[in-house]
């Protein structure tokens, strides 16, 4: 029985009812050690097992809540995935006879439980290996990509294998987020046969690739029937962070059930001493446990108990445990010592090690007896993380030692062995060195880049020679960095600098600083290290030294540092790619300068460069659409996405949906548009791409800006950095809100220093909004540069649509009609930007309305109103009615699209499925199980008015 947990224990018969009624659900439990985590694990993984367990809200095994998919009368007709037939099940069931709502399941869940350890927290993905060992069979089933990675991942293919195919390309968080997705349809996979129950304890122990892989699947849970579980400690632990997953914070029990408890496991202690007992725990289960059995071992006097009062809970109990241990005969604490330093849990090598310093199998009874160690399921495992820790930190440095030694001899994972040496080694030492070494690139073929920057940083210390220290360090730092870890890549880069004298290894460490640099938004302090860097190889390196000017021209431009650029290009001389280092200067120079002519030609020639070849690389995009061609630029980072999801590069995949999304904004497709960033805003999170949260997070505040969405704007604006890109990013998008609200006095506050400033060319298409609220105060003045830079920029972009804005500007300025309508003529002879399209519309309307043309103006008027509506641009709509009005027309709203009904990823999922794509191929795009993508739509059908997937081809989806 669970003492004072009852609204614990209902939340988590919730989560359980959920999963069979096919909901997903993701539960993270954090405390402190001891205050009961794993036994509500233990509660939940028994009740898992139950067949049909009582739903708390009311009925055995229903959810109480019908959102998904609700049972009616007659049948359901799931969508099936392409060239499958749609098949029909009895309402509320599903194919796999899993209960969809208000419907009982009689089996119990498929029970995956894993706890991590300390010890193994430098072992790629050895949380990932414990929890699905049972269902490794199943890996062959999924996707070819993702069962690549899982195999590397899980140590199913050797180092050569072609798991790691994608990860010198995408990096650690990439990788781990293939392998995420991996594990998210095999969890998919395995709930077609019924509930399945993840439960992860001691989560804050879980190696780096397991923990990111892990929260990157939950975070897409949802119509599966998968309930995850994390425990994690609060205190005196590493982090486990899990943004955007629901948390369950345990307190201590109240006295009364404080009380309860010692009454029932500590009956035969006196009341008083009880008492005392419950003081001294403060609520905490396990100190409630813990404390009478050190009371009649004698480790904790009644008398004195107030003595360790002022330590926290977490201290009093180790320490009681380490009290306990002291009290062993020193045989038992030897081989307490090997398996609290084991980190395998295998008999045969604890026994194996601890024989080889005189203990053996029968020094287990007494730590069993007192009930410190027991083995479960083949496994010798401590009763409790605090035993193990207790265990270790209580014996001396000299045992400590003796014990590593003797576990590396013991061990047959020549892995696992050199860690063991290594924390044995107490001075600098090759043999051991290269022997991590080894487990580095064993890691790596793993994709565990966090496991391989501890092997390299350890191997480095223990390196006599300066040369393989700094090589090591290099190596140490390029995998932390890839890991997210960037701090730390940041300080290891450093220290190998210190040591190298090999320009390319130098190269290698500047690349690793600019790296970290970029992705902290400080682009001309990459640029100032690249420049570094090829000072050191331009003698030897020529080729080497060219390509890093080049690298560092481009951060400077980044980060609008022009002294450092210009630096750069000096620097180049005659190098390789010195006229390409030189067209940045001119391009960056001229668009944030006086040369904007000069910057077009340098920044189109420049698409030609061998450095950007191809169309895998993201600036290509970019610059694209710095020339405002939006469709180049959308044909670029379309085949960018489908490269990278062909082959698995999430690594790159954020950047090709940052600017994806910024095409489609631009084109009108709002929709997409919006499914697209928040897509990349996930995994740019997920994997910890700081630099494209800044273009992802600008797009989606764009959108709520032109839709009037005021608390959205808001959160996103809290989300962006608060330096250039970021912060002009902010400023444009809440300048545009207020545009389209009428407050035209805070534009002009938004604006002015972002127009004037070094960040122009990140605030280019907001310079019509500044114009256009300058002449609504009356401030021409304030108008007339904006307007003259822009339109110099239109006129050398030969776009039409740009030239259009100019014209718009100048009609705005000089009041010329003629303008108006010369810039609607170049709107219409193209589809793009249609916002921009229906803005020049609607002041040309305006300006109708105000010369009493009243019927002229209706024709504008009602063509911009169109649009906005089409777009959803509500404050515009707003402004186009109450013309509308005023030229003394009355005009109903426009029918609703019936798109407008979808969610962004029921819109993502329909288009698909209409491109013929399996529900299992829709999947593995958009990083849902193929179930999700069933309920998707399911949800969609009757809101599109079509009953079969065959149907949606016929369907205009490109509203």
């Amino acid at each position: 029985m669970l003492h004072g947990r009852s609204a614990e224990l209902t939340a988590l018969d919730r989560l359980l009812a959920d999963a069979r009624a096919g909901r997903s659900g993701v539960l993270v439990v954090r405390g402190e050690a001891g205050i009961g985590k794993s036994a509500l694990l233990d509660h939940l993984a028994r009740r898992a097992l139950e067949p049909g367990s009582t739903d708390p809200a009311g009925g055995q095994g229903s959810s109480g809540d019908e959102r998904h998919l609700p049972a009616s009368d007659g049948e359901r007709h799931l969508p099936a995935s392409a060239g499958e037939p749609e098949l029909s099940y009895p309402a509320g069931k599903m194919k796999s006879g899993v209960p969809l709502a208000g419907t009982s399941a009689q089996h119990g869940f498929r029970v995956l439980r894993g706890t991590a350890v300390e010890s193994e927290s430098v072992v790629p993905f050895a949380g990932l290996n414990l929890l699905l060992t049972p269902v490794v069979d199943r890996v062959p089933a999924l996707p070819p990509t993702q069962a690549a990675a899982l195999r590397a991942a899980l140590g199913l293919v050797p180092p050569s294998g072609n798991g790691n195919a994608n990860a010198n390309s995408s990096g650690d968080g990439a990788l781990v987020g293939l392998v995420g997705l991996a594990v998210l349809t095999l969890l998919a996979d395995l709930a077609e046969q019924g509930p399945v129950l993840c439960l992860v304890d001691d989560a804050h122990w879980l190696d780096e690739g397991s923990a990111r892989a892990l929260v990157f699947a939950a975070r897409r849970l949802q119509a599966e029937g998968v309930a995850v579980v994390f425990a994690a400690r609060d205190l005196h632990a590493p982090p486990f962070p899990a943004p955007g997953l629901p948390e369950l914070r345990l307190t201590g029990l109240d006295p009364a059930s404080a009380a309860a408890l010692l009454d029932e496991h500590a009956a035969d202690l006196p009341r008083y001493v009880r008492e005392q007992i419950a003081v001294e725990a403060r609520g905490n289960p396990l100190a409630l446990l813990e404390l009478p059995a050190a009371q009649r071992e004698g480790h904790l006097p009644a008398a004195t108990a107030h003595r360790v009062a002022a330590l926290p809970t977490h201290s009093r109990i180790q320490q009681t445990f380490a009290d306990r241990i002291g009290a062993l005969p020193e045989r038992t604490r030897t081989l307490l010592l090997v398996a609290a330093a084991d980190d395998t849990g295998d008999p045969g090598t604890v026994l194996g090690a601890a024989a080889l310093l005189g203990a053996s199998v029968t020094d287990l009874e007494p730590a069993e007896q007192r009930q410190l160690l027991r083995s479960d399921d083949g496994r010798l495992a401590f009763r409790h993380p605090l035993i193990r820790a207790a265990a270790y930190r209580s014996a001396s440095l000299v045992d400590r030692l003796a014990v590593h030694r003797a576990l590396a001899e013991a061990l047959e994972d020549d892995h696992r062995a050199a860690w063991h040496l290594a924390a044995a080694a107490t001075g600098p030492d090759e043999d051991v060195a290269a022997a991590l070494v080894r487990t580095a690139e064993h890691a790596r073929a793993r994709g565990g880049r966090a496991s391989v920057a501890s092997a390299y940083q350890r191997a480095a210390e223990l390196s006599p020679d300066p040369l393989h220290r700094g090589r090591r360090l290099v190596a140490a730092a390029g995998a932390a960095g890839e890991a997210g870890q960037f701090d730390r890549a940041a300080v290891l880069a450093e220290r190998a600098w210190d040591v190298l004298g090999d320009p390319v290894e130098v190269a290698r460490a500047a690349r690793i600083q600019a790296r970290v640099a970029g992705e902290r938004g400080r682009s001309a302090e990459a640029a100032a290290t690249l420049a570094r860097a090829a000072t050191c190889a331009a003698r030897t390196s020529p080729e080497l030294a060219g390509e890093l000017l080049f690298s560092a021209a481009q951060h400077a431009w980044a980060g609008r540092d022009f002294a450092v650029l210009r630096q750069v290009a000096e620097q180049v001389g005659d190098l390789p790619g010195a006229a390409d280092t030189r067209a940045v200067e001119r391009a960056a120079l001229g668009l944030d300068g006086g040369d904007v002519p000069g910057g077009m030609t340098a920044l189109r020639g420049l698409l030609d460069s061998s450095y950007v070849a191809g169309t895998g690389n993201p600036v290509r995009a970019w610059w694209h659409l710095v020339l405002g061609d939006d469709r180049a630029a959308l044909a670029e980072a379309a085949e960018l996405e489908r490269g990278s999801r062909a082959r698995g590069a999430l690594g790159v995949l954020p950047r090709a949906l940052a600017y994806l999304a910024r095409g489609r904004l631009h084109l009108g497709r709002w929709r997409e548009a919006r499914a697209t960033a928040e897509e990349g805003l996930r995994i740019a999170d997920d994997i910890g791409q700081g630099f494209s949260v800044v273009f992802l997070v600008g797009v989606l505040a764009e959108l709520a800006a032109v839709e009037g969405d005021e608390e959205r704007l808001a959160g996103l604006v809290a989300r962006q950095s608060a330096e250039p890109p970021g912060s002009v990013r902010a400023a444009c998008a809440l300048a545009l809100l207020d545009l389209g609200l009428g407050r035209h006095e805070a534009v002009l506050e938004r604006l002015a220093d972002v127009a004037a400033g070094a960040h122009r060319l990140y605030a280019v298409t907001s310079l019509p909004d500044l114009v256009e609220a300058a002449v609504r105060v009356g401030d021409r003045a304030a108008a007339e540069a904006p307007a003259a830079w822009f339109a110099e920029w239109a006129e050398h972009t030969g776009q039409p649509w740009a030239e259009a804005v100019a014209l718009r500007c100048r009609a705005l300025l000089t009041g010329d009609e003629r303008q108006f309508a010369r810039a609607g003529e170049l709107h219409r002879a193209t589809d793009d930007r249609p916002f921009e399209r229906a803005r020049t519309g609607l002041l040309h309307g305006e300006w109708l309305r105000r010369a009493r043309r009243r019927s002229d103006a209706r024709t504008h008027l009602r063509a911009a109103l169109e649009v906005f509506e089409r777009l959803g641009a509500v404050p515009w709509a707003n402004r186009a009615r109450a013309e509308l009005r005023a030229t003394g027309e009355s005009r109903a709203a426009a029918g609703p699209n019936p798109l407008s009904a979808l969610t962004p990823q029921e819109l993502q999922v329909v288009r698909l499925a209409a491109e013929g794509l399996s529900n299992r191929d829709i999947g593995a795009q958009l990083f849902l199980s193929p179930r999700t993508v069933g309920y998707h739509l399911y949800k969609a059908y009757p809101k599109l008015g079509v009953a079969s997937r065959g149907e949606l081809a016929r369907l205009d989806l490109a509203g």
